[in-house]
This record gives C-alpha cells, structure tokens and sequence, in this order.
C-alpha cells in the first residue's frame, strides 16, 4: 500500500513546523498588545448558515450528517465571527476586538489544480468601530503581522467599494448589467468590462435576453470603465476624484482619503498603493478594500476590508473590518523572491531589477504574439526561431515558450509575470489571472456540430434518456455551455480527432474550434450551435499586475498597438486555430 497523505494536505516536519510557532506567538502577541482577544469557532457550519453571509471564499468541503444537515468545512473564519457576533454577543454594547489562528480547508475549484486544501489563517476583526481611524489599525495591523512573519517586498493596495456602487446606482441601467459589471470587478477581466461599458449600447445583455443592450448614459460607462485603471499614490484619489464628482458618486472617498493619510502618517506611505481594480466581493465589502500583494508569489499574501452588514444578516447589526492572511502565504514570500531580486522596492511605480517574464504561446498564435510584443516596443530577438531553448532571455525581458492552453496555468502559479493565448484557453484553465487586452488575432469559434445524416437524433435522443454524449477537447468550455442551457450531458474526452466521436458512434455531437468549417464539411458535419468567439488575450498575475508597473505599462502599449493595427475590426477574420497534439 502507498501511504500518502490526501492532495492538497501535507505533514509539517519539526524545523518547519518550530518555525510557525514562533510566527504565530509573535504574531499573535502583536494583536494581543493592540486589544485584540482569542476566540475560536467549530471546524463545521450549516451550509445555509455560511451562504446567508455572502459570498464564500474558496469552495468548501461539503457533506451530510447524520441528522440530514449540510454541512460545511470552514472556507473562511470571518463569516464565522459574524454570526458568532450576531447571536452569542447580541444585546451587549461592545465593541469587540477578536484575534484568530485555526486552519481552514478549501476545495479544488478544478480537477489537478496545485493548490493547498487545508491552510492555517490568522487574522482579526474589530466590530462595533466605524470611521478612518478604525479602517487604518486594521491595514496598519496586517503590515505588522507580515513583518512579523518575515514577508519581504509587500505592497498594500486599498481601494473603496462606494465609488462604484454609487456609480452603478446613479446610472440607472438595469440590474442584470450591473450585475455582469460586478462579476468582471471581482474576476479583474478588464476586457469583459471594456466590452459592457462600449460606447454603442454599453454591451450586449446576457443570454436571456438576446439582442438587448443597456441603456447606459455615456458618462457612467467611461467613468465604470476608467475606475479600475486608476492607481497610485494620494494623487489616485485626487483623479478618482475629479472623475466621479461631476456625476455626485464620491461615496465613502472622503473617509478614503482620510484613512490614506493616517497610514501615511503610520510610516506606510512606501508600502500603499490605490488601485481601484481590487474590489471584489460586493454582497461581502462596503467600504475600504485591501489586498496585499509580494513580488514572486502567485496569489495574495492577504485581504481585507470593510463589512458593514455582514452581520446583520446574521441578527443585530454592527459596523466592522478585519482582514486575514495565510500563514504558508506569508512564509512563502521571502522564498518566492527571485534570486538577485531581494532588495526590489515595493512600490511598483519604480524601477524593478528582475526581467519581466511573459509566457509566449507555440503554434498559430505564436507570429502574431511575437509582432503584438515588438509592436509594444519589447525586444523579441530570437522569439521567432527559438530552436529547442525554452526560455529566450533579453535585456530586462524573459520569454518562456508554451502551448496555449499551459499558459494561463504558468501565470496563475507565478512562473510567469504575464502571458498571451486564446481566450478558450483561459475559460478552460478557469485560472485566478487578470485579464487585460483583448489582442484582435487568433480569431475562431466554438460550435456544436453532428453527422448531416443523423439531424435530429440527438435532440430525439435526449427526449428519450434525458442526456447525449458530446466528445470534446475542451470539457471546460463545453459543460459550461450546457449547464446554461439546462441540458445535460456525458461529456467523452478527447486529446484530437474529435470528428471521429460521432462517425463511430463514441458520441451523437461534439463541440470543437473551427475557423473556416472546411474539416466540419470534409466529414460531412454540421453546425448546430455556436458556443462562443474566441480571440487572444494578454493577461497577467494578480500579484504581478498590482507590484510591477511594466506590466501596466505594457497593457497600454499592446491596446494601443490593437487600436491602430488594420485587423482591429469589430469581427476580424478568423485565422486557424492552434492544434495540440
């Protein structure tokens, strides 16, 4: 018998694990020292109880007792606290300072996905206190701890949620685009919010609605659109400012404004940043915002904000803010440093030693990704003939070169700063990056498509068992696709041919790219559905974007590049998308 421990959980031997108590009891004695008390809460929680929160954080373990409850392993304390605050401690005054170590355990959100299930969480949370005073011990407090712990190179980056639920509320458009709105706030996809707030109806409506576009006055979709863009220092909120103040949406800046300026006085103007691109969270956070962020890590160190109604969902309700962070996260980040790069300043506006790193797709995008970056000004001598080199190093540069469909993975988990592909590859990744520009090449689309000679028997087929097999590369894209309509599907695998599927009776469809349909018709297939368009995108690490300004920088210049190139039309050309063998 192999004996190992489950994916996603791990033993901690004694040198590791002598270092985390020591972290943890200074940590903890530096809460301790600012009033904050120890509490604890259970491992479980009824599911419904977790949900009448807000969002969850991470998937959670789920399961049934035996009294027929659903149950959750804890995702998250905070949601914990809230109800632990709303029903054991209703009726007295307050207010409450709490401090928490316990572990937490979070479910892979895709199959082989490389990442912890069960992780150790330590934060605070100060209830019944409201104002920039308390907003600014909770930031001040989360610097203290990753100090503690030895993190290197942090950046803090705050924003406030007012701005744009103001914005949203005093535009009128109806709820379904806000709605979409807030979704690509909390995925940081740039382009998908770039394509609801057009100037030509301010975007599509969502499926059910066909054919409708918002009606967005032009004002608040720009303002929408350029919030994110936003970031700084104490002159970002000058500039949010003057953006949303003709249109009377200053919600919650000037306490914003305020809280900057104590964790500036607190010695932390070096570590701050104001980027209006972290908010998330919206049926969670009302007010202040943070995340923070270390060069070289792939995911945040830490967040936090302002959860003014949290607990009211709970009871009786109170103002409050706290923040958490994971202490492997924290540990992790002197490590994640690259070498020759210790002493690299947090504020991303200055010069950063280390080469960008950018994951370059192989096969047809690979011309078109190589022209995109020198058109953006980058040194891409010897990307066009690498050989067998992997890795292609330029003056302040590095090219690692990937299928399509690995790159969003290599950005994700930090081994890469940014990177390009197709747009089908990252909704099958369904990886945590930062979508930027949508690049206008690589063009193809996602059909469903069956044998002409046998139209209609899948749709007869499923009034008879309820289901169809559909074979498929891209097991992603295609449950995704029946799950909005309602259907359901077997879904057969497959790494090429898929045409064969149903000339062999594997499967009664198939869903697949196709640029021109030659292949379709060669084997005597026909389109049924359209699935979806697919173009390249430039994205990027959310750590990266937020601590390394040349990737902002390079953004501008690839959307620039996309706006005066000839092909950037509103339906270009499709080219032959890339197969993987």
């Amino acid at each position: 018998m192999n004996y190992v421990t489950p994916a996603g959980f791990r033993d901690v031997l004694t040198d590791e694990a002598q270092q985390r108590e020591r972290i943890t009891r200074a940590v903890q004695e530096r809460f301790a020292a600012r009033g904050y008390l120890p509490i604890e809460t259970p491992t479980l929680e009824v599911m419904d109880v977790m949900r009448a929160g807000g969002r969850l954080a991470g998937s959670p373990f789920r399961f049934f007792d035996a009294r027929g409850d659903l149950l959750a392993m804890r995702p998250d304390v905070t949601l914990q606290v809230a109800r632990m605050t709303a029903t054991r401690l209703a009726g007295q005054p307050g207010p409450f300072r709490f401090r928490y170590l316990q572990r937490v355990f979070r479910e892979a959100e895709a199959e082989m996905q490389a990442k912890a299930r069960e992780l150790t969480q330590m934060g605070i949370e100060c209830i019944g206190e409201e104002g920039p005073e308390a907003d600014a011990e909770v930031v001040g407090l989360l610097a203290e701890a990753l100090d503690v712990a030895g993190a290197r190179g942090y950046t803090l980056a705050l924003a406030t949620v007012g701005v744009l639920r103001a914005l949203l509320e005093a535009s009128g458009a109806p709820a379904w685009w806000k709605e979409q709105v807030l979704d690509a706030y909390h995925a940081s996809n740039f382009v998908e919010l770039d394509r609801l707030t057009a100037p030509a109806g301010a975007g599509p409506a969502p499926d059910a609605e066909p054919g409708a576009r918002a009606s967005v006055p032009p004002v608040f979709a720009a303002a929408i659109r350029t919030l994110p863009r936003i970031r700084g220092g104490r002159a970002a909120i000058d500039e949010v400012r003057a953006l949303v103040a003709p249109l009377g949406c200053e919600d919650g800046l000037d306490a914003f404004a305020r809280t900057y300026d104590l964790l500036e006085e607190a010695g932390l103007g070096e570590r701050i940043l104001v980027d209006f691109s972290v908010m998330s969270s919206f049926d969670y956070y009302t007010g202040l915002v943070f995340e923070a962020y270390a060069p070289g890590l792939g995911t945040p160190l830490g967040s936090g904000g302002r959860y003014d109604n949290m607990i009211a969902a709970y009871g009786e309700s109170r103002p409050a803010a706290g923040f958490a962070f994971f202490l492997e996260q924290a540990m992790a980040a002197a490590a994640a440093v690259p070498a020759g790069c210790e002493n690299a300043p947090s504020v991303p506006a200055a010069p950063n030693p280390c080469p960008l790193r950018i994951a370059v797709p192989k096969g047809s995008l690979n011309g078109d990704t190589i022209a995109a970056l020198a058109a953006a000004g980058l040194d891409v001598a010897g990307l066009a003939n690498p050989g067998r080199q992997l890795i292609i190093k330029n003056p302040g540069v590095e090219y690692v070169i990937v299928r399509p469909t690995d790159a969003p993975t290599f950005v994700a988990l930090g081994a890469a700063d940014c990177g390009i592909c197709g747009k089908d590859s990252l909704l099958e990744a369904d990886s945590d990056v930062v979508e930027l520009v949508d690049l206008a090449f690589g063009a193809c689309r996602f059909v469903v498509a069956e044998p002409a000679a046998a139209a209609g028997a899948a749709d007869e087929r499923y009034r008879e068992l309820g289901s169809i097999r559909v074979a498929t590369k891209y097991p992603g894209i295609t449950a995704a696709h029946f799950a909005r309509q309602g259907r359901e599907v077997e879904i057969v695998k497959l790494h090429g041919n898929i045409e064969l599927a149903p000339l062999t009776g594997m499967a009664e469809r198939i869903v697949d790219i196709t640029a021109t349909g030659t292949t379709l018709a060669e084997n005597d297939l026909v389109v049924v559905e359209e699935v979806l368009s697919s173009t390249a995108r430039f994205f990027a690490n959310a750590c990266a974007f937020r601590t390394d300004d040349r990737i902002v920088q390079l953004t501008q210049a690839l959307a620039q590049a996309v706006q005066a190139a000839p092909q950037a039309q509103d339906d270009p050309a499709p080219q032959a998308p890339t197969k993987q063998g």
